[in-house]
């Protein structure tokens, strides 16, 4: 009966400030009204403070909302100074919260009012009063009460409440809320200390929100985000605890527990504690839009980016890398009682926050990559990458786990980790297929580019970069790898797929690098994928003949009409793994994301040589020009090793679609296509220099000898083939090899502004 009175009393207080007239400030019963006890959830203030009620005070009341927001800070402050030692000043300070976090995005939503936390105080402010801007008061008052002894953290040792010190004395490095980096204790845990940190940082990732109420260009975003910079700068004193404490709370959490079904029992009060702290992790750890005149090498002045960076205690590596895996490994365990484990779901947060490790601290990614424990990052990266490729609405997720892809392809031992044999343990709906996890990448790949939605496109590039990437260090691809990558280049080679775009040939260019790449340094293990580029190799020759008249060209370019990627015929239907989902599509009515055109891929890579030395490189270069096998030929068609794809080959008019285009709502297909017309030139320009000599070359060694082997023994059986391609060698008999070309991910202002839109 108390608590609905206490909540009519609350209703009128909010009537009573969306009044016309003014509520004087000294008026303490309507302040304390609005902040009492009875509020016992954040629910509670929702459904009493609507949106419509909210809105009319900003625009009819514009005076109370202004005090509003002063008087609860007001007493945040306080308890602060009182060290919040009572629990009605614990009380009041979760409900200042819970109203803060309710009024804030409204006042984010109007332009007038986003400076207001850093304006001038008050006017009715006395002089001599503390002048600090209201949002900075709000947000170290904050940081204060999240290592509050008895409210958010435990004691310290044996003292007892009132021994503690005063909250603004606190040395919070003793109160890191989780063991883990940079701090060997185990702080005993409660239940209520993890619901009210909830409380707290929720308030934190609100106010950090403003970013979502501002338009995506990068001017509107070049001044930073002031809630994250002050957070994360050394006013906040507690700013390494609370990155500390962020992190080992993450990177802790074991939502398995010990006993099966025990999240069917006991409420975990962890679980919304860690999703929330991944939030605000993630947040905090965006990086500013670099000014002109700034140095982009220097130190960054996020602490946090900062502290990140400074990582490096092979255990603290360890520990990091062991909680994420076992995070996004969650969802997929496969048990022998279902839903016996809790299952957790922010596999795109962790992704983000994996992403931000492995872009500003180099020695994680080694570390990473220093062991197998990588592929437990990239298994679920490929789960989610299968599953959401026919989903509009999960299209950041397919960007971020490509990205990530992306960057780790740059370093050579992660193409040497892909070798390792892969035991199915995540069903996916993907072929079975007895081979390693270069072939998982493979066929994942292929599905993506084969059944995925039309807002994928962009992405070709990319999922062919990481191929060519690790390409140079596959030892050996089943049977089934090698049908799907011969499949692209089928699909991909097709004259009316290469007159339909200005930048398609690009990606046969890519394809055919890979091919050079797994003959000239992995021919001996590849048998099953030389097999089959011999079955098809009336694809090549049509490559090596593309017509360029103009009449066969109209022909071909009519042809394009919806034209899928998918396979025309096959022997046997595909069979999914046992237990898979096929993937679906969006739900109908779900929002599609709305995110930024991504650049070009010669903007997102840096070309750099594998080779061990400058040295070694010139010396392969001189000896590729002097010994073409074919005097005729130009220099450029030898091994392809002067074209890059997507670099300069047949650019002409596609040169102006580099630019990032901010605001781009349509699909990713270019809207200058329908105006677009191939010409002999264009398909001159870049014919000639495509790199399909050493293809050619293994096909015209090969192909006899398989022929006439065929012919004198009757065979009839591809495995006697497979076995005379497995114990052959073309030494000798191949261009000389051409310098291995890795194209590592750099950082550029497009991806920076990629990452925030998608991460909000």
């Amino acid at each position: 009966m108390g608590n609905s009175d206490s909540k009519i009393s609350f209703q009128r207080a909010v009537e009573q400030l969306g009044s016309p007239g003014p509520v004087e400030a000294g008026d303490v019963a309507v302040w304390d009204q609005l902040c009492q006890e009875s509020l016992t959830s954040i629910q509670d203030v929702f459904s009493l403070l609507p949106a419509e009620e909210i809105r009319k005070l900003r625009e009819d009341s514009p005076t109370n909302l202004s005090t509003l927001c002063y008087k609860i800070v007001e007493k945040l402050t306080k308890s602060v100074e009182s060290s919040c030692r009572t629990s009605a000043e614990q009380q009041t300070v979760l409900n200042s919260c819970r109203l803060l976090t309710r009024l804030i995005p409204y006042i984010f939503e109007d332009p007038d009012w986003r400076s207001f936390f850093w304006s001038k105080p008050e006017p009715g402010m006395k002089e001599g009063a503390d002048q600090t801007p209201l949002g900075k008061s709000m947000m170290l008052a904050i940081c204060d009460l999240l290592f509050c002894p008895e409210f958010t953290v435990s004691s310290a040792g044996n003292r007892s409440r009132d021994e503690v010190d005063e909250l603004i004395n606190l040395d919070s490095c003793e109160y890191i809320w989780e063991k883990g980096v940079g701090f060997a204790q185990t702080p005993s845990q409660t239940p209520q200390h993890h619901h009210n940190r909830v409380e707290l940082l929720r308030l934190i990732l609100t106010c950090c929100s403003e970013s979502i109420y501002l338009p995506p260009t990068n001017e509107a975003h070049i001044g930073g985000n002031k809630w994250v910079h002050l957070f994360t700068s050394p006013e906040n004193r507690h700013a390494l605890p609370l990155f500390t404490s962020l992190i080992n709370t993450v990177c802790g959490y074991d939502p398995a527990g010990v006993l099966p079904y025990n999240h069917l029992i006991w409420a975990d009060s962890k679980e919304n504690l860690v999703e929330m702290a991944l939030q605000v992790l993630v947040v905090t750890l965006d990086q500013d839009l670099p000014m002109d005149g700034d140095n982009p090498d220097g130190p960054p002045d996020n602490l946090f980016l900062n502290y990140l960076s400074r990582i490096h205690r092979e255990e603290d590596f360890q520990f990091m890398l062991s909680g994420i895996t076992r995070l996004l490994m969650n969802p997929l365990v496969q048990t022998y009682l279902p839903g016996s484990q809790r299952k957790v779901h922010f596999h795109q947060e962790l992704l983000i926050f994996f992403w931000k490790l492995c872009e500003h601290n180099r020695k994680f990614m080694f570390h990473v990559l220093k062991s197998s424990d990588v592929l437990e990052i990239i298994v679920p990266i490929l789960h989610h990458l299968n599953d959401a490729r026919a989903d509009h609405s999960r299209v950041g997720l397919m960007h971020i786990g490509v990205f990530i892809l992306l960057l780790l392809s740059g370093e050579r031992n992660f193409g040497v980790r892909l070798n390792k044999p892969y035991t199915a343990t995540v069903p996916m709906d993907i072929p079975v297929f007895s081979g390693s996890h270069a072939d998982l990448l493979i066929i994942v790949f292929h599905k993506i580019i084969t059944t995925g939605h039309q807002r994928l496109q962009p992405l070709f590039d990319c999922l062919l970069t990481i191929l060519c990437n690790i390409s140079p260090y596959l030892k050996s691809m089943s049977m089934t790898a090698a049908c799907k990558l011969i499949h692209l280049v089928e699909a991909f080679s097709t004259p009316w797929f290469l007159m339909s775009n200005q930048t398609n040939h690009n990606l046969v260019f890519f394809l055919l690098e890979m091919l050079n790449n797994i003959i000239q340094y992995q021919f001996d293990g590849n048998y099953n994928l030389v097999y089959t580029m011999i079955r098809k190799r009336t694809v090549f020759h049509q490559l090596a003949n593309l017509p360029t008249d103009c009449s066969t060209m109209q022909k071909n370019a009519s042809k394009k009409s919806k034209k899928p990627l998918t396979r025309k015929s096959s022997q046997i239907e595909d069979e999914s793994m046992e237990g898979s989902q096929p993937a679906r599509p969006a739900e109908p009515g779900t929002l599609k994301a709305s995110l930024m055109k991504l650049p070009r891929i010669e903007n997102l890579t840096e070309d750099v040589s594998a080779h061990p030395s400058k040295k070694l490189m010139d010396q392969l270069t001189q000896s590729l020009a002097s010994n073409s096998l074919e005097s005729g030929k130009p220099i450029a068609a030898v091994a392809g090793s002067p074209v890059q794809p997507g670099a300069d080959v047949g650019r002409g008019e596609a040169a102006g679609s580099e630019k990032v285009e901010e605001n781009e709502k349509k699909d990713d297909s270019s809207s200058t296509a329908d105006k677009w017309v191939p010409t002999p030139e264009w398909i001159s320009s870049w014919k000639n220099k495509m790199p399909l000599q050493t293809v050619m070359r293994m096909l015209q060694v090969l192909v006899p000898q398989v022929e006439k082997m065929c012919i004198d023994k009757g065979l009839t059986d591809e495995s006697e083939i497979l076995r005379f391609l497995q114990n052959g060698t073309l030494v000798g008999l191949l261009p000389v090899p051409h310098p291995i070309l890795i194209r590592r991910y750099q950082a550029n202002p497009g991806t920076a502004m990629w990452f925030r839109t998608y991460m909000w």
